[in-house]
């Protein structure tokens, strides 16, 4: 199924600003979990864990999720296709393992911001609430939609089994 060239400049845009998004959105997020991980002031330590998880359920998480859709509609949309390109199939595996990974994360991040915001932490207490988990996490996550990005942009040349059977199957015929 193709699109009309207005409706796939419409899915195009809104992948583009919803992955952009994402990646501004993952960037915020390592700040914070830089902050949280190296300030001396604990309640900037509590404040920080106390921001990640709104931010994750509310910019991350949609976003991910915006993303991930919109992907799918503007490949199956699209010349590209979801299944005859690897550098699409690559694109979908990251935007699914970066999506499951952050859901089942959020439960180490509403764990991190209950406890900044049950307790009240002098600077000898924040070893217990200081955790490198959300700078790895972030860290992972800017990696693979940096990754993700480039694919975006080179589109590197590599046809699946299924996209070079349906490209030779398109091939006009010529009479012998």
């Amino acid at each position: 199924m193709t699109m009309t060239p207005r409706l796939r400049k419409f899915s195009l845009t809104v992948h583009v600003t919803s992955s952009v998004g994402w990646l501004g959105a993952v960037v915020v997020f390592l700040a914070l979990a830089v902050i949280g991980l190296t300030s001396r002031d604990a309640q900037t330590v509590r404040g920080s864990y106390l921001v990640m998880e709104p931010v994750a359920w509310f910019v991350l998480v949609p976003l991910s999720l915006s993303s991930l859709l919109s992907g799918l509609v503007q490949s199956l949309g699209s010349r590209w296709g979801l299944f005859q390109h690897y550098w699409v199939l690559f694109k979908l595996l990251i935007n699914v393992l970066a999506t499951i990974v952050l859901l089942m994360y959020m439960q180490t991040l509403d764990y991190l911001a209950g406890v900044a915001a049950e307790t009240t932490l002098s600077n000898g207490d924040l070893s217990g609430l200081r955790s490198p988990s959300p700078l790895v996490h972030a860290g992972a996550a800017l990696l693979l939609l940096l990754v993700a990005t480039t694919l975006s942009v080179y589109k590197p040349r590599g046809l699946t089994r299924y996209g070079s059977q349906k490209q030779y199957a398109q091939r006009p015929v010529s009479p012998q």
